[in-house]
This record gives C-alpha cells, sequence and structure tokens, in this order.
C-alpha cells in the first residue's frame, strides 16, 4: 500500500510543480512602454509648447529625460524628451506621433538603447524651410545614430519643405566649392536590424533617406516623391551597408530613385516603381580613395517611367582602383526611359573631370535579364566601359527595347566599348554589340 501512495504521489508531483511554477511558454508577452511625443509638450501645428513643465515625463526613479531650458523650449526638443524615454526603457517601447502636423528643428535620435524601439509615425513631421535654422555643416534633418532593432512605421508624413532649398542646391551650374551644403531629410547611421514600413518622404531638401553603414534593413511600401527638377533629391541612397531589402516602393524625384554608393553588399531591390528620377544607378564610384568594393545587388520585377535612367552602372574616370561585381536587373519594364540599359565609365556631371586616364573600377558578373518596353532614346543599351580595366562576364538575356521617336516605334541600337567575355542570350533586341 505505501509502495502504491508512492506511486501516486511520483505522478502527481510534475502536474504540482506545473501548477506552482507555469511555464515561461504561458506567460503573456509584456506591452511596451507607449510614449506620445504630445504628452512630452509637442503641439499640433509646429508652435513650441512653452508649457511644457507641465508634460514633463519622470520615470519611477524621478530621472528626467527632458534636461532643457524650459523657457525656451523649441520644436524638436519634445521629440527628443519623448525619444530619450524610450531609449531608456528595458522593456522595448513604443514612440507615437499622432496625427496632426509637427514643425521639429534638426535633432539626432541617439543610441544604444535598453530595448527596442517603435516609433508609430501618423501625423506629418515638418522640416523648418529656412536653411538658416540649420546648423552649418548639419548632414541631415533628422538622424538615427547607433540603433539597434528599430521600426519606423505608421503611414505618416516626413515633409522636408525643400522647395526654398532647391535654387541653392544645383551644383551643376555652380562651382562645387562654393555649393552650398544643403542637408538631407532623414539619416540611419550605424543601426542594425531596421524595418521602415508605410512611411512618405516628401520635397526633401536634398537626398530623403541616407542609410550608411547599416546592417539588416527593410523598407516595405515607402513612398517619396519630389518633383522631377528638384535637384540632387535622391529618394534613397546607400553606403557601407549590408542585407538592405527594399520592396513594393514608389519614387519619383529629381534624382536618382536609388543610388548605391561604396561599400554595399547583399542588397535586394523588388517592385519599385521609379519616376520621374534619372532611376537606379550604381554609383557613382571611384571618386574617392579607399572606397570599399560594391557586391551582390540585385533589382527585380520594377518598371521605370520616363527617366532620365534605367538601371545604370556609373564611375567616375581617373578614378581610384575597387571592384563591383554580382550584379542582377531582371524583370523590369522601362516605359520611354532615355537611358534604359547603362554602363558609365565616363562618368562626368559638370564636365571638370581628367579623361585622359580611364577609370580604374572593375565591372563584372553583370546579367540584364528580361528587360522589355520603350527607349526614348536610340541607343537603348550602353555598355561603355573602362579601356584599363574592361568590364568582365557580362550578359544580356531576353531583352526587347523599342525606340519610340514622335508616339512611333523605330529600331533601336546599341553600343559596347570594352567589354571582355560578354554574351548574348536568347531574343535581345536591339541586336546586340556583344
Amino acid at each position: 500500500m505505501t509502495g502504491c501512495r508512492f506511486a501516486v504521489w511520483s505522478a502527481c508531483l510534475p502536474l504540482l510543480f506545473f501548477c506552482v511554477f507555469p511555464s515561461n511558454a504561458h506567460r503573456h508577452p509584456q506591452r511596451p512602454k507607449v510614449f506620445d511625443v504630445e504628452a512630452f509638450g509637442a503641439v499640433v501645428d509646429g508652435e513650441a509648447d512653452h508649457n511644457a513643465q507641465h508634460h514633463i515625463y519622470y520615470d519611477g526613479h524621478g530621472i528626467n529625460f527632458c534636461l532643457f531650458n524650459l523657457e525656451k523650449l523649441v520644436p524638436a526638443q519634445a521629440f527628443l524628451c519623448a525619444w530619450r524615454a524610450a531609449c531608456a526603457s528595458k522593456a522595448g517601447s513604443r514612440m507615437v506621433i499622432p496625427e496632426g502636423r509637427f514643425l521639429v528643428n534638426p535633432l539626432a535620435f541617439t543610441g544604444p538603447c535598453n530595448g527596442s524601439v517603435e516609433i508609430q509615425v501618423l501625423g506629418t513631421v515638418l522640416a523648418p524651410a529656412d536653411l538658416g535654422v540649420f546648423p552649418a555643416g548639419k548632414a541631415e534633418w533628422i538622424a538615427f545614430n547607433y540603433i539597434e532593432s528599430l521600426v519606423i512605421r505608421g503611414g505618416g508624413t516626413f515633409d522636408g519643405q525643400g522647395a526654398s532649398a532647391w535654387p541653392d542646391n544645383d551644383c551643376s551650374k555652380k562651382n562645387a566649392t562654393t555649393c552650398h551644403k544643403i542637408p538631407n531629410s532623414i539619416g540611419f547611421n550605424f543601426v542594425k536590424s531596421l524595418i521602415i514600413t508605410q512611411i512618405t518622404s516628401l520635397n526633401s531638401k536634398k537626398v530623403h533617406m541616407n542609410i550608411f553603414s547599416c546592417q539588416n534593413v527593410t523598407l516595405k511600401g515607402i513612398t517619396i516623391t519630389a518633383p522631377g527638377d528638384s535637384p540632387n533629391t535622391d529618394g534613397i541612397h546607400i553606403s557601407g551597408s549590408s542585407n538592405v531589402k527594399i520592396d513594393e516602393a514608389s519614387i519619383g524625384t529629381g534624382d536618382d530613385c536609388i543610388s548605391i554608393g561604396p561599400g554595399t553588399r547583399n542588397l535586394f531591390i523588388t517592385g519599385v516603381s521609379c519616376g520621374p528620377g534619372h532611376g537606379i544607378s550604381i554609383g557613382s564610384l571611384g571618386g574617392r580613395p579607399k572606397e570599399k568594393d560594391v557586391l551582390g545587388i540585385t533589382v527585380s520585377n520594377s518598371s521605370f517611367h520616363g527617366t532620365q535612367n534605367g538601371v545604370r552602372i556609373k564611375t567616375w574616370p581617373a578614378s581610384y582602383a575597387l571592384s563591383a561585381s554580382n550584379f542582377t536587373f531582371q524583370d523590369i519594364v522601362m516605359d520611354y526611359v532615355k537611358n534604359p540599359v547603362f554602363i558609365d565609365q565616363n562618368y562626368c556631371p559638370r564636365g571638370q573631370c581628367d579623361h585622359e586616364f580611364p577609370s580604374r573600377v572593375k565591372i563584372s558578373q553583370v546579367l540584364f535579364k528580361n528587360i522589355i518596353g520603350t527607349s526614348a532614346s536610340k541607343v537603348a543599351i550602353n555598355l561603355s566601359c573602362s579601356e584599363s580595366v574592361p568590364c568582365e562576364d557580362v550578359e544580356l538575356n531576353d531583352i526587347d527595347l523599342v525606340y519610340l521617336k514622335k508616339g512611333k516605334a523605330r529600331m533601336a541600337s546599341s553600343s559596347c566599348s570594352n567589354v571582355n567575355g560578354g554574351r548574348s542570350v536568347g531574343h535581345v533586341n536591339p541586336p546586340p554589340c556583344i
């Protein structure tokens, strides 16, 4: 009988242990703390809240996250207060920018943070129109620096109010040494695990989104808009970054829809609608010493509408040496694009280059596949490679581009120089030059 009692007790012991010490799997996840910028003094319609001292947030230990002169509170400080509180939270946090229009002076959201941070943008964040508000040499209106695990979402808008700055931003009409330093709209610097979804960037003064030295980045459902004649308003510029994905973006600007700079590795672009603008460009490369190689770029399932270029690789003449390789441009539609397929190793936009020495950027392993549509120029495929380091392993595969002149379809042409080991596969129109 004693043995039976022991057996029953032994059988019940695991159940008792489970009841007294429940499994972590059944615990509810801790909800992120929410920090609304209005609770920190942000005011709709762009006025500074001089009564923000009534909203200052203290944590449970009496720490004040708003160490400012409250008598001189200016737009942006309320946003910084909310950021500091969210960044200090160990349980994960959400910073909320509610519906409405908020004027925000230049600021930097800087980590590292104690946990993951989500920024929910529901309203419109406005940059100052006056360049005088920006400190000399300020690179960005809003910067995100040294953060790990950041999400920005919500359907809201960042409005750079760039129209007043554009007349000072066209360096092609000025001496580059005297050209004004214009700030980009949003910069991400040294950020790891970044997700940006359903966000609009409007009318930047210069580049809309600059991604520098970041890892594991996803941009999905982004809308970027500026007039086609707004100078240097690239949509997304990426450099020194790895494992970046851009998916389902609508981009129309006065410069490259997406520009890819030195040190970029493993970039995947798909589902992008580009236009107006200068297309999707790798480069320009080789303009500065110690630039890092560009490796593994894929552009697929995208379309270009009335752009100056389609898919382009551009390098400076008389450049520094580096490698650019393993590029795929596939399943692309061109709609009246001036240079649909373009390798330009003589890139010189201001006509002040040393053409005596060719580019030293080595381009190799490039695939152009299933590219169809119309060209606004007779030369629809232009592979202008370097005389000193010719392009290698370039493939044209199933391409059908028609030259459209005054509404009538004409035969397009191709032009190739300094291409070694090139090949044409399947149906290629215009007739290939490799």
